[in-house]
């Protein structure tokens, strides 16, 4: 789905890609954006260098040594030519009209160097000029899973995804749309953009704000160019759905680095800190707790409050969770008279205990029925504002891997229970030895929409950021 009438819609939603430059042996560029083809958009190759041409059009594509000569408007252009290069490339794009481009080439104003500085300001008046959409340079550009267009040839081309993420690192765009899809969250939209010389991060978070298919925002930024106007673009973004935002040169050190990374000028942290607060960001600091967040924000129900129903397998993970919990401001309360009655007829106390937390293993032993009937108790417990489960791997995936239906019929119960009830729900799971076949049983959990996080201080991080803002009604 598109925005109609905004500046970046055909870059979004293209129908026509063009690669200028790609080169052998891999051709990275036109490979990795197969996919666009497969899917129906037209892509074309521009490559004036002959010794190139043979393996493009051995690849099965048309190359044109022109972008005059492309039959089509373009919508979006990969540019991969050496950067003394780049701002003829950039006239010729600008003269046939073509929407957008990201230039991957690098070694401009981030180096520090004076051609460097002088190639990106002519880049920059061109395009500004023009009012032509660059994105980068130095940059891996777009990624659109649901167009076929990728910056990676690991990236899945998926049509379900929901968060759209911006970033700019190119690595970390990459790493975040590959360990996404690895725990069965896609992408809608990414973009990497680098230096931001003519789109900043504020443009394209104005787009997907209004974007349909984006009900989640993920940033990672290093500086901005236009602070008020970040302001107001984040302000408004974070009232329509939630924005986390991962902010790159938290310390000294690292706003330094940001300076040869991007060119950007880091803001002090307790300035950033007081507009993430103002503006209703979820901030974090790093890319694992930010696809813990994300992992919350799609597959649990939201709640403002702090009191944890806490289910555990044994009595030192009992004691670690809640300690877990209790440490990033959660509570762990006693359950109501009525609960404990209930637990009473049937829980087994001889090495275990029904005092939340609860120390369950010896009392559920894979007894799907007894499961449920705890989940049902804490479900109907005022006390209790969500529910936390451990799953040992270092005493199931023994059982699960010989009898993987004892597997699928645990997660069909939790499956159950998380629609049927109004509370969060999601689940904990140490690998300990089991690390290869764990994620096996991860993805079933994924399938069937059940955060589970690895240990329980990331279980707890995410949850204190995301829980008042997940999405599952």
């Amino acid at each position: 789905m598109s925005v109609p009438g905004h500046n970046l819609d055909r870059m979004f939603n293209p129908k026509t890609a063009v690669v200028i430059g790609d080169k052998g042996p891999n051709y990275m560029w036109l490979k990795n954006n197969q996919t666009f083809q497969e899917k129906g958009g037209n892509l074309y190759s521009v490559q004036i260098d002959e010794k190139e041409i043979e393996g493009i059009e051995k690849l099965g594509f048309k190359n044109y040594t022109s972008l005059t000569d492309i039959p089509e408007p373009i919508d979006y252009a990969i540019v991969a030519v050496p950067r003394q290069i780049s701002p003829y490339v950039l006239n010729d794009l600008i003269e046939v009209n073509a929407a957008s481009a990201a230039f991957f080439t690098s070694g401009f104003a981030e180096t520090g160097e004076e051609i460097g500085i002088t190639l990106q300001k002519q880049l920059t008046e061109a395009a500004q000029n023009a009012n032509f959409n660059i994105i980068g340079p130095n940059c891996m550009g777009l990624y659109l899973p649901k167009s076929g267009i990728r910056f990676n040839p690991d990236v899945p081309a998926a049509d379900d995804g929901e968060v759209s993420f911006l970033s700019q690192s190119g690595t970390h765009s990459i790493m975040f749309s590959l360990v996404m899809a690895a725990q069965g969250m896609h992408l809608s939209k990414c973009a990497s953009f680098g230096n931001a010389i003519i789109l900043d991060i504020s443009d394209y978070l104005e787009y997907l704000t209004e974007d349909p298919d984006t009900k989640v925002i993920g940033l990672y930024v290093e500086g901005v160019k236009d602070g008020s106007r970040f302001f107001h673009a984040l302000k408004e973004a974070c009232r329509r759905k939630p924005v986390v935002v991962w902010k790159g040169g938290q310390t000294e050190a690292g706003a330094l680095a940001t300076k040869s990374h991007t060119a950007s000028l880091a803001s002090p942290e307790p300035v950033w800190e007081g507009i993430m607060k103002q503006c209703g960001a979820i901030s974090t600091s790093g890319l694992d707790e930010t696809v813990d967040v994300m992992k919350l924000l799609l597959n649990s129900k939201s709640t403002e409050g702090r009191k944890l129903g806490l289910m555990a397998m044994t009595g030192g993970q009992s004691v670690s969770i809640t300690d877990a919990f209790c440490k990033v401001g959660f509570e762990v309360p006693s359950l109501s008279k009525q609960s404990y009655d209930e637990l009473e007829t049937f829980f087994n106390i001889v090495g275990g205990s029904y005092r939340n937390p609860l120390d369950m293993a010896g009392t559920i032993q894979g007894n799907t029925e007894t499961l449920q009937r705890i989940l049902t108790i804490l479900d109907d417990d005022s006390e209790i504002d969500a529910i936390v489960m451990e799953q040992s791997a270092m005493f199931g995936a023994r059982q699960w891997r010989n009898k993987p239906e004892a597997l699928d019929a645990m997660l069909d119960v939790l499956a159950e229970h998380k629609k049927r009830s109004q509370k969060p729900f999601f689940t904990v799971m140490h690998p300990a030895h089991e690390e290869a076949f764990v994620v096996e049983v991860r993805q079933k959990f994924a399938e069937h929409q059940i955060a589970v996080f690895p240990n329980f201080e990331r279980a707890a991080s995410a949850a204190a950021l995301a829980l008042p803002y997940c999405l599952v009604k």
